[in-house]
């Protein structure tokens, strides 16, 4: 096999075969095919795309070529969800915990956040002396004996990925459905899970800002799901505006345990419950979504929910005192309200620009090796639709560095509209996809 043979059979739009694909990947990943000639293949996949054998085919190059979780010692079905990223996504802090407390496995890798995007590693370290490193022997172990364990990711998956993705950021080919699809899809895939739900986002805030794009991107990876073995379901759901009130690391985790009480922000519950009724579905725990949603509404009222995030915690040698008392949590030095500067009602808050803001008081990262603070963050008073009053609190800033609240005060500033009018309410949710459903389609919510 030549490489620009392949090139070339790529860029007249013709399919590429599974053999062909693996020399590629394989190739690249060893180092014997060099970054320009990777760089023209990826250009040709973004211009022509992949249909969905290539894409899927692509995935499975991607999982083989670093080493896979065996989880087959994990008794049962093992399950993981996915966002595709967003601001105030707590989602993982709450949803592991509440489906693990109705008995179902719960093997999950995460990440560390990078730019406006929080990451589900960041936040559990607000709890002094978390573990994130155990051992494959651990990791097992702790789900067999508490249904959930929450690890760092290894870069020992799916390596292609990270070279491909760093490839794609600088030639210009990050915007490609497929290529998106796989890349996301081989980590889950190569963490050795039975069944995963996606949380697609869409908006400002998300990577998708369209919802065509976002419906595509569901259906693509559902697809490889199907093709390549593994139950997959995804959620398209909104990142106009921040899911939740608080965003920054403590905060988030704040907001994660009151709602493990029954006392967090409705869109954020909701969301809870309609991944989780998802995730309980494809482990056989429930018939019914709305059987999952009862299960797991009944998980929070008897306290077993917030019990077994305790577990979690406690075992992965955490202060799980934190839980019951937030100072033990990072905690900022000071704090500034955000007035409204008109009356009116919410008409936007941009998702994207909340994120920027927290990435300037120190919150997130801008770089891979930028340190953050755990304890600053922002507190949303009011969302959209809301009416506010002139001078009335919509936001507080948590902050230590003065320097860096200058820096985010306009950002988050901006990230406000206030109109005379009050607005439609914006869909949480806007529908599903399955395997089942019809291309370029969504299914309602059950």
């Amino acid at each position: 096999m030549k490489t620009d043979d392949l090139i070339i059979k790529k860029r007249d739009n013709k399919e590429l075969t599974k053999e062909e694909i693996d020399y590629l990947v394989q190739g690249y990943t060893k180092g014997d095919i060099p970054d320009y000639q990777i760089s023209a293949f990826l250009m040709a996949a973004f211009l022509n795309g992949m249909t969905q054998v290539e894409t899927a085919n692509l995935t499975q190059s991607m999982v083989n070529s670093g080493e896979t979780l065996d989880l087959s010692s994990i008794s049962g079905i093992k399950v993981d969800k996915h966002s595709t990223g967003g601001v105030g996504d707590k989602t993982t802090l709450t949803l592991g915990p509440l489906v693990a407390s109705a008995g179902l496995n719960v093997a999950k890798m995460s990440g560390r956040g990078l730019g406006h995007t929080g990451g589900t590693i960041d936040k559990l370290e607000a709890f002094q002396g978390l573990k994130i490193d155990l051992t494959m022997d651990d990791f097992v172990d702790r789900v067999n004996k508490h249904n959930i364990a929450i690890v760092g990711q290894t870069k020992d998956l799916a390596p292609a990925d990270g070279k491909l993705y760093a490839l794609r950021d600088v030639t210009g080919t990050v915007d490609s459905i497929p290529l998106i699809a796989s890349s996301i899809m081989s980590k889950k895939l190569a963490a050795g899970t039975d069944a995963i739900v996606l949380d697609v986002k869409v908006g400002k805030g998300a990577f998708m800002q369209t919802l065509d794009d976002a419906i595509a991107l569901g259906h693509e990876m559902v697809n490889i799901g199907d093709n390549l073995g593994r139950k997959t379901i995804a959620v398209i759901s909104d990142m106009d505006q921040p899911l939740g009130k608080n965003v920054g690391n403590a905060l988030e985790v704040i907001e994660a345990i009151d709602t493990l009480k029954g006392q967090g922000p409705k869109d954020f519950e909701d969301l809870c419950l309609h991944l989780g009724a998802n995730l309980l579905l494809l482990g056989e725990k429930v018939e019914t979504l709305q059987q999952g949603r009862n299960l797991l509404q009944q998980k929070i009222t008897n306290g077993e929910a917030l019990e077994k995030f305790e577990e979690l915690i406690k075992v992965q040698n955490g202060d799980y005192r934190a839980i019951h008392d937030n100072s033990k949590l990072p905690t900022p030095k000071h704090s500034k309200t955000l007035k409204a500067s008109t009356q009116g009602y919410i008409s936007s808050l941009d998702a994207r620009k909340v994120g920027l803001a927290c990435v300037n008081l120190g919150a997130g990262r801008k770089t891979k090796e930028d340190e953050i603070d755990l304890s600053v963050g922002v507190e949303l008073l009011k969302k959209t639709g809301d009416k506010v009053k002139k001078d009335e609190p919509i936001a507080k800033i948590w902050y230590n560095e003065e320097q860096k609240l200058n820096d985010a005060l306009p950002v988050l500033d901006i990230s406000y509209e206030i109109s005379e009018q009050p607005t439609e309410d914006k869909h949480l949710i806007y529908g599903m996809i399955t395997i089942e459903s019809n291309p370029g389609e969504l299914d309602p919510i059950n």
